[in-house]
């Protein structure tokens, strides 16, 4: 079974970010996100630490 995310060349992936399982990134990611779906979607902002 395949749990790994697919990032499209190019994408960027801030810091402090987070990708869920089988996600599929086809937006930059900013810091401090939590991405999930197909397509990936920011669905949390996390507190900056």
């Amino acid at each position: 079974m395949h749990k790994g995310a697919i990032i499209y060349g190019g994408i960027t992936v801030g810091d402090n970010a987070e990708i869920g399982a089988n996600a599929v990134v086809n937006k930059p990611v900013p810091d401090n996100a939590v991405v999930a779906g197909v397509p990936a979607k920011i669905i949390r902002i996390k507190d900056a630490e």
